[in-house]
């Protein structure tokens, strides 16, 4: 007798809304980046009982299987209203998950490929925007910070020159902040061959 499988809501159907809460009790997430780790749990575990079922009818033919990956829109509901419950419950806030990221990465990163992130994680324009303007205040003397810790002397060339701009834009530092950077670093390597020469 064959089994029909109707939706993706069986049995061993994850509870998200328990997920959503075990996820956000590790780090804080977007809303968007909560709604898609939602949504991608929901279709692997449709995806896994679909595919189980097939395997049923079809003997383990996987090749005579065509799997509907589409998720109902219960589940979508679902997934909508959790995110909606927890925001007005302020369990999920994209206020703080800014700024988690900011105090994270600026350090290490700069204004670009921070506010990058931030907008792949679906953040708005307006709280990417306050981000950038903080980021500023202290970009920097973070990247000096990036740079000294990756290289030890200034440019002696430009091939030298170029590959140390190089990092610092892969870092997501705009080409001004490398310039006085390197520019700076120069400057001081000057300075300081010039105060050593006066004790020889």
């Amino acid at each position: 007798m064959q089994t029909i499988l109707t939706t993706e809501d069986k049995a061993a159907k994850p509870n998200l809304r328990q997920k959503a809460l075990e996820y956000l009790a590790k780090r804080e997430y977007s809303a968007q980046e909560l709604q898609k780790k939602l949504l991608q749990l929901a279709q692997r575990h449709q995806h896994q009982s679909r595919l189980q079922q097939r395997e049923d009818e079809f003997a383990g033919d996987e090749s005579a299987v065509d799997i509907d990956e589409t998720l109902s829109v219960e589940t979508h509901a679902e997934i909508a209203q959790i995110i909606a419950d927890f925001q007005q419950k302020n369990w999920l806030s994209d206020q703080r998950f800014t700024e988690q990221i900011v105090h994270a990465r600026q350090s290490k990163f700069g204004t670009m490929k921070i506010a990058q992130e931030l907008k792949q994680k679906g953040v708005s324009d307006t709280l990417i925007s306050d981000a950038v303007q903080t980021l500023k205040q202290s970009e920097l003397e973070n990247a000096r910070a990036v740079w000294r810790k990756k290289f030890k002397h200034a440019p002696s060339d430009r091939n030298e020159w170029a590959k140390q701009a190089r990092f610092l834009q892969s870092r997501g530092y705009s080409f001004e902040i490398i310039k006085k950077v390197i520019s700076d670093s120069n400057e001081e390597w000057i300075a300081s061959e010039s105060l050593g020469s006066r004790f020889y």
